[in-house]
């Protein structure tokens, strides 16, 4: 099942989107096999007399009723669960008509975690286990395919959102930065007072949505804000 785009934030663009490795549907191709050589055999070793009106698609028409009961749950627990990895987050769906949903942003994941033994590293699958900040603590994506791949797109789209993050932060501090010179120029040109002019600054640095200290520290550091202002 595709990911519905209205769900997206705005810019919000997907790197990569998967269901489970197709090892899930093993067990349905197993019983499909068993179940056909059963209807086959059945449908010729049966005396036409024994059964009027039976036939051989009836046969086969009751092993695919069987298969359909044995199967079916596994068939649609792989259709309908999606695997999607944005430039934001990662964000599991699972359910047809009665659906959860996990999301984790990129941001809070501090670790992630591949898992292969020899078969699944034969076949191409593994397990994924995120870690990450908050109460999520840590969240298992089963029968991933190709998951060390998969580890290393996490780990490169977490790094491009952290670089998203601390850009927008450099934004806003050079803000702050314009702002200190204003007030500067003010309290040398007699209209602040050196109390006014503190409480300000106080703000400008406490208080400014998007600015941490730390970034203001590193434009000192870099030359950009005067530390005397």
């Amino acid at each position: 099942m595709k990911y519905p785009g209205h769900l997206l934030t705005d810019g919000e663009e997907i790197l990569r989107q998967f269901r489970p490795h197709w090892k899930v549907l093993l067990p349905a191709l197993g019983w499909a096999m068993l179940l056909a050589a059963i209807a086959g055999f059945v449908a010729a070793i049966l005396p036409e007399r024994w059964s009027p009106g039976w036939s051989f698609g009836g046969s086969f028409a009751l092993a695919l009723l069987l298969w359909l009961v044995l199967s079916g749950r596994a068939l649609v627990a792989w259709y309908a669960t999606n695997y999607v990895l944005t430039d934001e987050r990662i964000v599991v769906r699972q359910g047809l008509i009665a659906r959860t949903g996990t999301e984790i942003p990129l941001e809070n994941i501090t670790n992630v975690l591949f898992s292969q033994r020899v078969v699944e590293r034969m076949l191409g699958y593994g397990d994924v286990l995120i870690e990450s900040a908050g109460s999520q603590g840590q969240s298992r994506l089963e029968d991933i395919p190709d998951p060390e791949a998969f580890q290393s797109e996490v780990y490169r789209a977490r790094e491009l959102r952290s670089l998203h993050f601390r850009s927008t932060g450099n934004v806003a501090a050079r803000d702050v930065v314009q702002q200190l010179e204003a007030l500067a120029d003010l309290r040398e040109r007699g209209h602040l007072t050196d109390e006014e002019f503190a409480a300000k600054k106080r703000t400008l640095l406490g208080d400014l949505p998007g600015v941490e200290p730390a970034e203001v520290r590193e434009l000192i550091d870099e030359g950009e804000i005067d530390p005397t202002l």
